[in-house]
């Protein structure tokens, strides 16, 4: 078969990922989300520019054209390739950047991660051994990732924004490995027989495996890899020792926290509901309520200054509120221009429909408060009454996450995703699977990122969905709350 890197890598970290994948194509795994591939493409491209003058080879079906393209530019003694493409013994390789100068080469593989890791060093290698074996004389091979303290101020500086890392000596280092390698992916791919799975680290790194579940699929239904919150390298330990099922997994000394959700998981136990604790966190609140919940996106490359690669950017919020007891439940909202820095507008909207002194619920405040504490950051001038909601945010997770109430149905989770379903089972009004185009965070970060590209009747639509969903959040939110108030009434009566 033909091998390409990102094929080589696949089967560096498990060999029959790569053979289902070629193998069995009626197997549907999640692919990367498209905010993720948009920015290897952004840094791609953008990285080009570090070397002011380069030619391309077009990218297409056809990788013999590709190969005959880069052999026609390379006919040159000096010159800077972009996806200049190169095969060896059916081994393919599509070079980032790379660099002719007289009779030596340099290479340079891009990535749009923020950190150098150990399977960047595989692909470049795999790249490195094509090359050698051609005939190149590789002089420098190095990985272009992102500086993630790079902060943008004025015009974008790419020597700050990228780093450049010298990986030569390591990528040499791995050539006898990576021949090795392409024996044994060649001896495992020509295997007719599906062939077992084996379950290890490897499934998780350095990417989560997209076949886990099939290859999981013979264990009983509830099995370790269900338990939320234990670690992985446990997971695998038990594992690999022959204990994997629940009613095995309780024989174990073994967390309260992992033991609860496989008694309620095992015997169908009753919910758990703690009334005293419960109350103890209601009366931490207080009228007037809010509730808050924003919406970011990010950049790999920062548009806007002040800005770092990935930094979480706010561009919508929503806001349920209640001044008091059985008053009627109110609603405001904001959603961002697109294609403009949204955080001016979206601070001082927030400082206006958020009074001074009023208790504000968030689920998970830690991400409400560090998009806040940013804002005051950046807003000298905003920054008082920032700062005054952000001291008066509560936590709506707190009764979950301490298991004050819990149920068999949240499967050891107290995210607002598996909580919300539990409590209200049957009530489509809290489903988000009944929403249109919008139905979790990613998706909102995802179509917001794209919506300057849209047009004007397309991003009406867009926008109507963002707002719809937004608004799901905080109003699910204040259910939660009343069902917490609903099932302390006795305890409330009885004190």
């Amino acid at each position: 078969m033909k091998l390409s890197k990102s094929k080589y890598c696949d089967a560096v970290q498990c060999n029959k990922m790569l053979w289902l994948k070629e193998n069995r194509p009626d197997i549907k795994f999640e692919v990367s989300s498209q905010s993720i591939l948009d920015n290897g493409v952004e840094v791609g491209l953008l990285a080009k520019d570090l070397f002011l003058e380069h030619e391309d080879v077009a990218f297409h079906g056809d990788l013999k054209v590709m190969v005959e393209d880069t052999k026609k530019l390379l006919r040159k003694e000096n010159v800077v390739v972009t996806e200049a493409s190169f095969v060896y013994e059916e081994n393919f390789c599509s070079v980032d950047i790379f660099v002719k100068k007289g009779k030596q080469v340099e290479v340079y593989e891009v990535k749009s991660a923020t950190e150098l890791k150990d399977v960047f060093l595989d692909d470049l290698s795999y790249q490195v051994y094509v090359l050698s074996n051609l005939g190149y004389s590789i002089k420098k091979a190095c990985i272009v990732y992102i500086n993630k303290n790079y902060v943008r101020r004025g015009e974008l500086q790419l020597k700050e924004l990228f780093i450049i890392e010298d990986v030569t000596k390591s990528v040499f280092d791995r050539q006898t490995q990576v021949k090795e390698n392409l024996l044994k992916i060649k001896q495992y791919m020509s295997i007719s027989k599906e062939p077992e799975s084996v379950l290890d680290n490897h499934c998780v790194q350095p990417y989560p495996c997209p076949f886990f579940e099939y290859c999981t699929r013979n264990l009983p239904e509830k099995n370790i890899f269900k338990i939320r919150g234990m670690r992985n390298s446990t997971k695998f330990k038990f594992y690999q020792q022959g204990i994997y099922a629940y009613e095995d997994l309780l024989k174990q000394n073994i967390s309260p926290r992992y033991r609860k959700q496989m008694e309620f998981e095992l015997f169908h136990l009753v919910p758990s509901i703690q009334k005293d604790a419960i109350q103890t966190f209601l009366n931490t609140l207080s009228y007037p309520l809010y509730f808050l919940d924003f919406e970011t996106f990010q950049q790999a490359i920062p548009k806007y200054d002040g800005i770092r690669p990935y930094m979480q950017i706010p561009f919508q919020y929503s806001l349920h509120y209640i001044v008091g007891e059985n008053q009627k439940l109110e609603h405001k909202e904001f959603l961002a221009e697109a294609g403009v820095d949204p955080r001016r507008s979206l601070a001082e909207a927030l400082v206006r429909d958020i009074p001074e002194n009023v208790c504000v619920l968030a689920y998970n405040m830690s991400f409400e408060k560090s998009v806040i504490k940013n804002l005051a950051s950046l807003f000298p001038d905003l920054e008082k009454p920032l700062m005054n909601i952000y001291e008066h945010i509560k936590d709506l997770m707190i009764p979950f996450y301490n298991q004050d109430y819990y149920t068999e149905e949240m499967h050891g989770s107290y995210s607002i995703k598996y909580v919300l379903p539990a409590l209200f089972p049957n009530d489509p009004s809290l489903n988000y699977h009944h929403l249109e185009m919008v139905h979790n965070g990613s998706e909102a970060m995802s179509v917001y990122a794209n919506l300057e590209n849209l047009k004007e009747e397309e991003q009406k639509i867009v926008r109507e969905n963002l707002l719809k969903y937004c608004e799901l959040d905080t109003y699910a939110m204040v259910k939660i709350w009343e069902k917490l108030k609903e099932v302390t009434k006795s305890y409330q009566t009885i004190q």
